[in-house]
């Protein structure tokens, strides 16, 4: 077989021969802003808070940092024992702006993945976030109603924390849930509303990106009862490559911190009366 090559293509020169490769990175070695009038270096600082020392070293210092050297440090982590206040919306002494709950399901049984759910709450203006509760389901390997069970299990967490949205991951058994769900909270006569979330990224990525960034910047917080679970177990064994270890609840939080949140209002708030002035003329 012979191929004709276009008689200009013979003579031309490969593309990008001979380049030369810029790179500029945002601070010089002496720590100094390569465009200080457009990126002074309290606005460098600024954006490497926002997005952690990994993402700051690739895409404004131009030098990668390989997946496969993240980890997760649970030494990291601020730990807190505050619970929120839904009169004034605050955990401690921060404003909280608003929460997500997220659900990574399955069906709970031995040698299976595991049924996990997670709660945040965030504060936008100062970029916390705060794990506050984890939820790890079981059921029993002769339950012939597994996931209707951890509905039921899901409703009642959701009604002891004033939660009224969930996201679900609908790949896999996921998928049967939302209808499930809504069915037995109608039964309930429990006011909800469902967001199905369909990931399509590796979950080791999910995890890195949503964790990792808060982790480095110091903006993770996680609440005290959360040390009983098998969260902090599972950070530790946690690798981007992947672990023979259970990281569900890890892409629970994950999960949660990804959501769009949920503006949080003041719940139960009694309504003040107010006496009007009538002592006037007209």
């Amino acid at each position: 077989m012979s191929i004709r090559l276009n008689e200009n293509f013979q003579n031309s020169i490969p593309f990008l021969r001979g380049y030369k490769q810029l790179k500029i990175p945002i601070l010089d070695s002496a720590g100094n802003p390569a465009w200080p009038e457009m990126f002074p270096i309290e606005k460098v600082h600024e954006l490497e808070d926002i997005v952690g020392p990994r993402h700051f070293s690739a895409q404004m210092m131009l030098e990668y940092v390989a997946q496969e050297r993240i980890h997760l440090d649970p030494g990291a982590l601020h730990f807190y024992a505050s619970d929120f206040d839904v009169y004034n919306n605050r955990i401690g002494d921060n404003n909280i702006t608003g929460v997500a709950f997220y659900w990574d399901p399955s069906t709970g049984q031995r040698n299976c993945d595991g049924s996990v759910c997670a709660l945040i709450y965030r504060d936008d203006k100062n970029r916390n976030v705060f794990v506050h509760d984890v939820l790890y389901m079981e059921v029993s390997d002769d339950d012939m109603h597994p996931l209707s069970n951890q509905c039921d299990c899901v409703l009642d967490f959701m009604q002891k924390h004033h939660l009224t949205r969930i996201g679900i991951e609908i790949n896999g058994i996921g998928n049967a849930l939302p209808e499930i769900m809504r069915n037995i909270a109608q039964n309930r006569n429990v006011q909800i509303n469902i967001a199905q979330i369909s990931n399509h990224t590796k979950k080791e990525t999910r995890i890195v990106n949503a964790l990792e960034p808060l982790l480095s910047t110091g903006h993770l917080y996680m609440h005290e009862k959360i040390k009983q679970t098998m969260l902090l177990s599972e950070m530790l064994a946690w690798t981007p490559a992947g672990s023979k270890e259970h990281d569900d609840g890890l892409d629970a939080v994950a999960g949660a911190i990804s959501m769009m949140p949920l503006p949080v209002r003041v719940y139960g708030k009694s309504s003040q009366q107010i006496q009007a002035n009538t002592e006037f003329k007209v």
